[in-house]
């Protein structure tokens, strides 16, 4: 039978010891892989082995799936009523905010997440997610059409069945440090609208995700509605976005990746595929700005989560009239950030590690790219410390528009600022990307910044803030930061199929 880990912790912040699930979680059971084999869950502070969890094949996602068709054709989807469906899941946003500080604590350990921003921000927006999607549940509606007085036609909005979830990996080259708010992000919608899930964590970042797989046990779900296959993305991951009893995908990660996933949904039964993807959001400053919370929202847009954000403002754009008052203040705002680097359990600490060996190798390759191709390091730009995965918050100044710090995703700590003169301008230097997933606009012109944020190419635009996601208001990108949205009723809308119902009243033929 399965083990499981315990893990302790001794700090200020949590003292305590959190056991988890070392196992697959399938159709109510954790059960060993058919394929015996683990891998080592690592403290990216340290770089030292916390635990080892089991490793599953696509044998693993053929027994989930079966488990998930099951359930959905007995206990769940059209067979569970909204309002029984919605107590369940407001049933398991309880257990989750009951357990927060056991979850953000492993959050902390093997996401490299300082510890109250974990609670206070990750936890609690994932509790709120779910809470959100369990009203959800029994507000799952159609329309009556009018056609003529001899017909009646109505829609039903009806689940999927089977959907496959993928959460950040390394396999998606973009490791995200949000294990439990990607999960809830995806697990919410799905169960509202009635489908089973089988889901794949990060193989990094395994620990949250299995604990949460305990919360819905405990909470009721039917076996089998709820499946977590751990495994890396090149087995796992292709197995699920290949299986051809699974009948949507949604996918967290990569763009190189995410048009792999809507390959495989091609080449096989033409899955519905949900992609939120990477990004290179933009920040324009105007001269006109409260620049005291300019600075502060834009050190917040890319230095969150040590620049693991998909909606990073990487981007920086200052016009010429502040750009030195900017980069003054600016630069002092970075430099006691990386004075706050450090454990992420102590009080103190702001900036934590990247999440993993292959996340920090690959930021310090964009750093090495940035000075040889000429520009500046104007802060940071070096390792943090000698122990851990910890990378010194970065700015680059001097960059063109043809530099790969500029152009491609970096997924880390590391901001490129550039000077521009008109409005005109910045529109077009912020929309030149492949990208369109977030932007944000800074000017106390409310006619100014409405022109630029309806301007920009994105999916989201954040006037004067950054970073300000609910669970109510959509979240998906423009071009090739993704496919269909996340969060609100549009999430509703991508979990579910509309079937149009014709009833004849008397048409004869």
């Amino acid at each position: 039978m399965p083990g499981t880990t315990t893990v302790e912790i001794n700090t200020a912040a949590f003292k305590g010891s959190i056991s988890v699930n070392t196992g697959l979680y399938i159709d109510g059971k954790w059960v060993d892989p058919v394929e015996a084999d683990t891998i080592d869950v690592i403290n990216p502070a340290t770089a030292k082995k916390i635990a080892a969890v089991s490793l599953g094949s696509s044998k693993d996602v053929d027994l989930a799936v079966t488990a998930a068709h099951k359930a959905y054709k007995t206990s769940w989807g059209l067979k569970c009523p909204g309002s029984k469906r919605g107590k369940l899941i407001s049933r398991l946003a309880d257990l989750l905010e009951r357990d927060i500080d056991q979850f953000a604590a492993l959050e902390s350990i093997n996401a490299g997440k300082p510890f109250q921003i974990a609670k206070n921000s990750d936890l609690m927006g994932s509790i709120q997610c779910i809470r959100y999607f369990g009203g959800w549940a029994d507000k799952i509606h159609g329309k009556t059409i009018e056609s003529s007085e001899n017909k009646l036609a109505y829609t039903r909005h009806e689940p999927y069945g089977v959907v496959g979830q993928i959460i950040p990996c390394a396999w998606s080259s973009e490791l995200e440090s949000y294990p439990v708010l990607m999960l809830s992000w995806k697990v919410g919608p799905a169960l509202a609208t009635g489908n089973c899930i089988v889901l794949k964590p990060s193989e990094m970042t395994p620990l949250s995700a299995l604990k949460f797989a305990e919360l819905v046990q405990e909470a009721g779900f039917p076996p089998g509605v709820f499946n977590i296959v751990n495994g890396y993305g090149t087995t796992v991951g292709q197995a699920i976005t290949e299986h051809m009893k699974i009948s949507k995908v949604a996918f967290t990660g990569s763009t190189l990746v995410g048009r792999k996933v809507l390959e495989a949904s091609a080449r096989t039964n033409l899955k519905v595929v949900t992609l939120e993807l990477g990004g290179k959001s933009p920040t324009v400053i105007f001269d006109d700005c409260n620049l005291e919370q300019a600075i502060k929202w834009t050190s917040h847009a890319l230095y969150a989560n040590m620049g693991q954000s998909c909606v990073a403002g990487s981007r920086i754009f200052v016009q010429e009239g502040i750009y030195d008052q900017f980069m003054d203040k600016f630069t002092a705002v970075v430099k006691a950030l990386g004075q706050a680097t450090g454990d992420p359990f102590e009080a103190t600490t702001q900036h934590g590690p990247q999440a993993s060996q292959v996340q920090f190798d690959r930021i310090m390759n964009y750093i090495a790219s940035g000075k040889e191709s000429g520009a500046t390091v104007h802060i940071g730009g070096e390792r943090h410390g000698t122990e851990g995965y910890f990378i010194q918050p970065t700015i680059f100044t001097n960059v063109t528009p043809d530099m790969k710090i500029v152009r491609e995703e970096i997924f880390g700590p590391v901001a490129a600022v550039q000077k521009f003169k008109t409005e005109e301008d910045v529109i077009t230097a912020a929309n030149d990307t492949e990208y369109g997933l977030s932007a944000c606009v800074f000017s106390e012109n409310v006619g100014r910044a409405l022109r630029v944020a309806h301007a920009f190419e994105s999916g989201s635009a954040f006037v004067n803030s950054a970073q300000l996601i609910e669970s109510s208001i959509p979240f998906g990108g423009y071009k090739s930061s993704g496919i269909g949205r996340e969060h609100g009723e549009y999430a509703i809308e991508t979990y579910t199929q509309v079937k149009g119902v014709h009833i004849n009243l008397g048409l004869m033929i």
